[in-house]
């Protein structure tokens, strides 16, 4: 892909894209090759805020409408290898890149002085690819890996809340209450005397005052038991099925396969 420096210049700000269209990040600069002046990585803006620089390979990008879609799966290029985004790739800065994303041509791509790579948007041109006419004999066969994460996320809330509800209590109480009996008794030796102390006849009034018990009803708050909220946590298998794409390599033409 050749663009003119208006078009790589253009490319700064845009929005980088993999195979599948998921976003990757915003382009923030554009490096160049010392020995060659060519267009070499991509300075992407990664991240949720944008926080994270992240080197990605400019060879084999397109243009998707606004957005410039790469050959690599956002989750490669988000797992780069952490380089100092200070304008400058140093050599073994760039081999590590170079073997993160499968590439082949780091030692073809660095014969000439110093083999560094400076931050640019100036040069006309973009670099090599990997199965281009400018690298070795070999082809580089990749493969998707799926990776799994894991994230925290709220399922609801439980809370503890007191209300008050009446019960109808129905109690048994045992009351005492006195009645008035009537008890006579003849007049006898014994108690003639104390029968025949007042006059012949006369008129007199007995008062007897009677008791009795009677219910009488109090209440009164009684703690009775402690409630708490607490978390258990537990753990539940969880089968995730997902797609991956892979490269095969067929071979054409008049090879001797037995000897492979």
């Amino acid at each position: 892909m050749t663009d003119t420096q208006n078009d790589l210049q253009g490319w700064i700000g845009r929005t980088a894209v993999d195979p599948d269209g998921d976003k990757i990040g915003k382009i923030e600069e554009i490096y160049v090759d010392d020995a060659t002046g060519q267009p070499e990585w991509l300075a992407i803006k990664t991240g949720m805020f944008g926080g994270k620089l992240t080197f990605a390979p400019l060879s084999g990008a397109t243009n998707a409408g606004d957005d410039l879609q790469l050959p690599y799966a956002k989750a490669l290029v988000k797992d780069a290898p952490n380089v100092d985004a200070d304008g400058h790739l140093e050599p073994d800065e760039e081999a590590a890149l170079y073997r993160h994303y499968g590439r082949t041509d780091f030692e073809t791509a660095n014969t000439g002085t110093g083999g560094e790579t400076d931050r640019s948007a100036d040069s006309g041109t973009v670099g090599r690819d990997t199965s281009g006419p400018e690298t070795d004999s070999a082809m580089t066969r990749s493969e998707e890996e799926v990776r799994v994460d894991k994230v925290s996320r709220e399922t609801g809330k439980a809370r503890l809340r007191k209300y008050i509800v009446t019960d109808q209590v129905q109690m048994t109480v045992p009351v005492q209450r006195e009645e008035v009996r009537v008890e006579r008794e003849p007049i006898t030796n014994a108690n003639r005397e104390e029968a025949m102390a007042g006059g012949d006849l006369t008129s007199e009034e007995h008062e007897v005052t009677l008791h009795e018990e009677q219910v009488v009803v109090d209440k009164q708050v009684v703690p009775k038991e402690r409630v708490r909220l607490d978390k258990d946590v537990v753990t539940d298998d969880q089968k995730v099925s997902e797609e991956v794409r892979k490269e095969q390599i067929e071979i054409d033409g008049d090879v001797d396969r037995d000897k492979r």
